[in-house]
């Protein structure tokens, strides 16, 4: 299982500060992934949610046509008080 990057985006960085972390993943279901972000952090995984997005037609330039890859996110929750460094939010 491999997780491929972590989704750094407006609202991922605020469901981080619930202890929800999201990652893009490659194909792999909940067990797998819960294990995952536990060796690769040494955090303890409490819920594992999986979203898919599906591949979108785009227009770049107004005139050529492409299309967006389809990809898997895990949204992860972990136990209260533990956090995942790098996800801070800094003000």
């Amino acid at each position: 299982m491999r997780i491929l990057r972590p989704v750094i985006t407006e609202k991922t960085m605020n469901y981080a500060t619930q202890g929800k972390y999201t990652f893009e993943v490659a194909e792999a279901n909940k067990p797998e992934i819960a294990k995952a972000i536990e060796k690769a952090f040494k955090v303890e995984v409490t819920k594992v949610n999986i979203s898919i997005s599906k591949p979108e037609n785009k227009l770049i330039k107004g005139r050529f046509k492409a299309t967006t890859k389809l990809w898997k996110k895990a949204i992860v929750t972990i136990k209260k008080g533990q956090k995942i460094e790098g996800f801070e939010v800094k003000e």
